[in-house]
């Protein structure tokens, strides 16, 4: 599935759960997963962590061809900036990544200077 994500993806959503507070995150990765269950945590197969993922709407109907349902899952790597802060993601971000604070049910989220260039850049621009 690719993590490059629209709106209309996540028509099913009912609400976003976080397992860590994310305002010392400039970004998170987010990609839909397929999923027996509707709500509660996901399993994560993927390095790194899982920062959060989506619940779904009662009603949501699961794939015609898998009978599972997708659901959205808010990660990061290892190499990400939260971990190495002077590594390869210092500024700029992966083409998945959105601040975590633009993230709604139904929303994609978006990317804003903080989660493309990082906190200690837009501090040292002003």
């Amino acid at each position: 599935m690719s993590s490059l994500l629209q709106d209309s993806e996540l028509a099913p959503e009912g609400n976003v759960v976080w397992l860590e507070n994310t305002d010392r995150l400039d970004y998170v990765r987010q990609a839909l997963d397929k999923t027996t269950r509707r709500r509660g945590k996901p399993r994560y197969a993927r390095d790194g962590r899982m920062v959060g993922y989506s619940e779904l709407a009662p009603d949501a109907e699961a794939g015609p061809d898998s009978g599972l349902q997708l659901r959205r899952v808010f990660f990061l790597l290892p190499h990400d900036r939260d971990s190495e802060p002077e590594g390869g993601y210092q500024q700029g971000a992966p083409g998945e990544a959105v601040d975590p604070r633009t993230i709604e049910p139904r929303r994609v989220g978006e990317k804003t200077p903080r989660s493309q260039r990082g906190a200690a850049a837009i501090a040292s621009s002003r």
